[in-house]
This record gives C-alpha cells, structure tokens and sequence, in this order.
C-alpha cells in the first residue's frame, strides 16, 4: 500500500504538470514598421517559419510532456534582409514563455498563469541580436 500512495503521489504531479499546459508567446515590438521572422522547433513539432508583422504576435499553446523534459528552440531574424538573426532555447519544463523581439534584443517573461497577459512588468533581456 506504501508504494502505491508513493506512486500514485508522484503520477498525480506529472498529470498535473501536464495537465495544466504550457506556451510559447513571440510579439514583435521592433521600430520603424520591420517585421520579424519565426521559426520554433521541438523534438516533435515545427512552428513556422512565419512573419510576424510590426505591433503582431505568434502564440502557440501545447501540452508538454509527463516528464517535464519538452524543450524548444527558435530562431529570430529581423532586419534589413533578416541580416539580424539570434537562436536560443524558447521554453523549457512548463509556464508560459512570453518573449519580446525589441531593436536592442530579446526579452523574457515567464507566466504561471493559465493564459498570456497584456503585462510587460517583469521583462529581462535575455538574447542580444548577432
């Protein structure tokens, strides 16, 4: 009886966990009109390639994995051309993963929240462009 209530302790976390989704958010707040491409990829899924125009946003809600181990990268590019480009790790684990392509660099902000907010509080600059 012990190892079932361990068990049964433990897969009710991960069902939790998976339960209670998990997102990717990239909003495109450049100046001067430019617009941004996109593309996200896990070990499962491809998001993109898309153009995400001036003041617009790509959001993706999904479920992550029973062992927290989901994980994607993306790609940004902006510029003249796309010259401008940075990759780097979008989500990890679980939360909503808000990021913020701005002409200095890319911001972050993390939400455990069950959906994606107007809020900007809490933003930290996470990747410079290349």
């Amino acid at each position: 009886m012990k190892y079932f209530t361990i068990f049964f302790i433990f897969f009710s976390l991960c069902m939790f966990g998976h339960v209670s989704g998990a997102g990717i958010r990239i909003v495109n707040e450049l100046k001067n009109k430019k617009t941004l491409w996109m593309r996200c990829y896990s070990k499962n899924d491809v998001l993109g390639p898309t153009i995400i125009p001036n003041g617009g946003q790509f959001t993706d809600y999904f479920f992550h994995n029973l062992f927290g181990t989901t994980r994607f990268m993306c790609t940004l590019k902006q510029g003249p051309g796309f010259s401008h480009s940075q990759s780097f790790r979008a989500f990890k684990n679980s939360g909503l993963w808000d990021w913020r392509a701005r002409e200095d660099g890319i911001y972050l902000r993390r939400i455990y929240k069950t959906k994606f907010d107007d809020d900007t509080d809490n933003l930290h600059k996470e990747q410079s462009w290349i």
